[in-house]
């Protein structure tokens, strides 16, 4: 049966739309009301959604709505310099090139909002109050390096690539123990990311 033209047209969804349904699931799946595997079949979906209708049934049963904001806990907690830790940051650049190094300090959530970018991030003296930074991405084309110090860690586990590269590997020789997790989530496609370590620095 064909539409009813008086019907009103369904809503589009927004990136913006998507991201929220998309941290909602992240920390679903962070607190144990989803399991892997549904996470990474709702992830899929809501990253393919068209409409807010599509995205409702993601999180129905998460209590969240599509297009309203998720509360997310906010602790203010102090960097070792006494410069105060933002609870987010956001980078956007369109065919350009961004670079972060020196000892700035991180916030607890980065979202890179970029498109066919070079985008250096180096860590390795970066001033950080918390274990863990969680980069967030949006990321079509072009490529992200990390600079990290022994200790840093990435996990990819929840990010989702479609026709991308990840090169994100651990130096075997560092025992150092883990002193910063940085945990990449969202999307990227066509694109790259890769780590590179760089030597303990001498007092």
């Amino acid at each position: 049966m064909p539409a009813d033209p008086t019907d009103p047209p369904a809503l589009r969804a927004s990136d913006a739309d998507r991201d929220r349904v998309i941290d909602t699931l992240r920390t679903a799946v962070a607190d144990g009301r989803l399991d892997p595997a549904e996470f990474h079949e709702r992830l899929d979906a809501a990253l393919t959604a068209r409409t807010l209708a599509a995205l409702t049934p993601l999180t129905a049963d998460l209590v969240a709505e599509p297009g309203r904001a998720v509360a997310l806990p906010h602790t203010a907690v102090p960097a070792r310099q006494g410069e105060p830790a933002a609870e987010l940051l956001t980078i956007k650049e369109k065919h350009g090139i961004v670079r972060r190094e020196g000892d700035w300090t991180l916030p607890h959530r980065l979202a890179l909002r970029v498109a066919w970018s070079q985008v250096t991030l180096d860590l390795s003296s970066a001033v950080y109050s918390r274990p863990e930074l969680v980069v967030e991405l949006r990321m079509s084309g072009g490529s992200v390096e990390l600079l990290l110090a022994p200790g840093m860690v990435v996990d990819a586990n929840e990010l989702a690539v479609r026709h991308g590269q990840l090169e994100i590997n651990r130096d075997p020789a560092d025992d150092t123990p883990q002193t910063l997790r940085i945990r990449l989530t969202g999307r990227m496609k066509h694109g790259r990311i890769e780590t590179r370590r760089l030597p303990p620095t001498r007092p």
